[in-house]
């Protein structure tokens, strides 16, 4: 219990102190550890970040990259449902870089100019850190075009560790490539990058579902472009897995399928002209899905054929077009825009839109 004194010289109890600091964006946050000595310490400590990254988890945000193709470079912003829009750089990383994965406040970026060369970053924090390349150079001899086929980010806040994982197809120098499919898993906590080689049948991945890696479960999750099934890699034990689709997402057609997480399961979204079907993944081991939401999609009639989920809670669901971002609430069957772009010489947002959330991970 927090004693007389420290009620009467700090106003509120520690308790309370670290519930009001626990809410704040990380700039606020960081400025009010300057206020006094006690707060520097209750802000510093492991249980202050564990309270912290569980309440930003309630808070889901959008991050978009917005390419401008006449300057050649990229800006970003944050699309907070309750805060609005606010804008953000990767200056900080002093090279030019792209967005490959997100998780739980981390990026995972590669260099625009030096291909084979990665990030993993906290925007919020503005901490980076620069990976180490492998002896054998992971990211110079994959095939088609040298770069990884599947790029994934896993941010462990519990266990304070990250991954990244590289995988595609390995094509040994003047040698057409065959089915090895090869893997390199970057570990923080051993700072280095560990391989395992797999024979795999020619897996098909579209952009958009090779950008759409999901971490649940102790393992990183891609949509295989034929929506024929989900390729899961366990980062425990470095193995494969297929996990099967709903029985009516395998046999349907005229819609599109997405994989996304919420709430630490995995969630598939059916999106038709009229309808968007969510599914959830009640159980891992046994692949027994079910359907938690139908909406309508009446009232979003002209931006439906562009329509694209990008996170989803159980209070709401962001999704994004080609020139906006939208929140849908399940409770209320409501719909709002929360952000337009107006810039018309921009990629779509489709391609450079992630999940994102604000935490207190040190990845320097």
């Amino acid at each position: 219990m927090t004693s007389q004194s420290t009620w009467r010289n700090n106003f509120f109890p520690d308790e309370v102190v670290v519930q009001i600091l626990a809410r704040l964006p990380v700039k606020a946050l960081f400025r009010c550890k300057s206020v006094s000595k006690r707060w520097y310490e209750l802000t510093s400590d492991k249980f202050f970040f564990r309270l912290y990254n569980e309440v930003s988890a309630k808070n889901p945000m959008l991050l978009v990259e917005i390419s401008d193709s006449c300057e050649s470079k990229s800006s970003f912003v944050y699309v907070d449902r309750l805060k609005g829009v606010s804008e953000f750089s990767l200056d900080f990383i002093k090279d030019r870089v792209k967005v490959r994965a997100s998780c739980n406040g981390l990026l995972c970026c590669s260099s625009v100019p030096n291909k084979g060369v990665y990030y993993v970053c906290n925007p919020m924090t503005r901490q980076y850190k620069l990976l180490p390349k492998s002896r054998e150079r992971p990211c110079s001899r994959f095939h088609p075009d040298g770069e990884a086929t599947l790029v994934g980010l896993a941010c462990d806040l519990s266990l304070e560790k990250f991954n990244v994982v590289l995988a595609g197809y390995h094509r040994s120098f003047g040698q057409r490539p065959g089915k090895t499919f090869t893997c390199y898993i970057f570990d923080s906590e051993s700072t280095k990058w560990r391989k395992f080689v797999s024979i795999q049948d020619d897996y098909y991945f579209t952009h958009m579902n090779r950008n759409q890696v999901v971490y649940v479960n102790g393992s990183l999750h891609w949509l295989t472009g034929s929506y024929s099934y989900i390729l899961s890699l366990d980062l425990k034990s470095d193995t494969w897995r297929n996990i099967s689709l709903p029985d009516e997402v395998c046999r349907g057609n005229g819609y599109r399928v997405y994989l996304l997480e919420s709430n630490g399961f995995l969630s598939l979204f059916q999106i038709s002209d009229a309808w968007m079907i969510i599914w959830v993944l009640k159980d891992y081991e046994r692949e027994e899905w079910e359907v938690v939401d139908r909406a309508s999609l009446r009232c979003i009639k002209g931006m439906v054929p562009s329509i694209f989920p990008i996170c989803h809670t159980n209070q709401c669901v962001f999704l994004a077009t080609h020139k906006h971002v939208l929140v849908y609430q399940p409770d209320g069957r409501v719909w709002k825009e929360m952000y337009s772009l107006k810039n018309g010489a921009t990629l779509p947002l489709w391609f450079s839109s992630y999940p994102f959330r604000t935490t207190i991970f040190p990845c320097h």
